[in-house]
């Protein structure tokens, strides 16, 4: 269940990075994306956690990593090391748990700005959490409050 939150919350990460990128350039009729054998040697080291499964990938989604691919120099170091973890953790995502990151994602989208906003601050805030409190709030049971210490 812990493991299941983890990847979930690194697909909402992946999904927020998407809807804060500017999209990848539309597909022309009959256009493709390449294959790993087509890859520069550049994409293919951005895109290396993706490396196995590259070319089962439909063409509309390896366009899509194409487009983060080509926006990754212009990133500082710490925002491309987050990217290479994001890519990682996706690569990781069983297909029902991209499923359900995808549909989360465009659930996401369909909000109203100002609540799309608030999602977006609340996720900051959870970002700073120490890594124990994180832990507590991927194990606790859905709909419970956090409870008291003892005294």
């Amino acid at each position: 269940m812990a493991d299941t939150l983890r990847a979930l919350s690194a697909t909402a990460v992946l999904a927020l990075t998407l809807v804060s990128a500017p999209p990848a350039a539309p597909a022309g009729i009959g256009s493709r994306a390449p294959t790993w054998a087509e890859l520069s040697p550049a994409d293919k080291q951005i895109l290396s956690p993706l490396a196995s499964e590259w070319d089962t990938l439909d063409t509309d989604r390896r366009q899509k990593w194409m487009g983060i691919a080509k926006r990754y120099p212009k990133l500082g170091p710490q925002e491309q090391q987050r990217v290479q973890q994001q890519m990682r953790s996706w690569a990781e995502l069983t297909p029902a748990q991209r499923q359900a990151a995808r549909e989360q994602y465009k659930s996401f989208n369909k909000l109203p700005p100002e609540k799309r906003q608030n999602a977006s601050e609340k996720w900051q805030e959870y970002q700073q959490l120490p890594p124990e409190k994180k832990h507590e709030l991927a194990t606790r049971t859905p709909g419970t409050a956090a409870q008291p210490p003892a005294k």
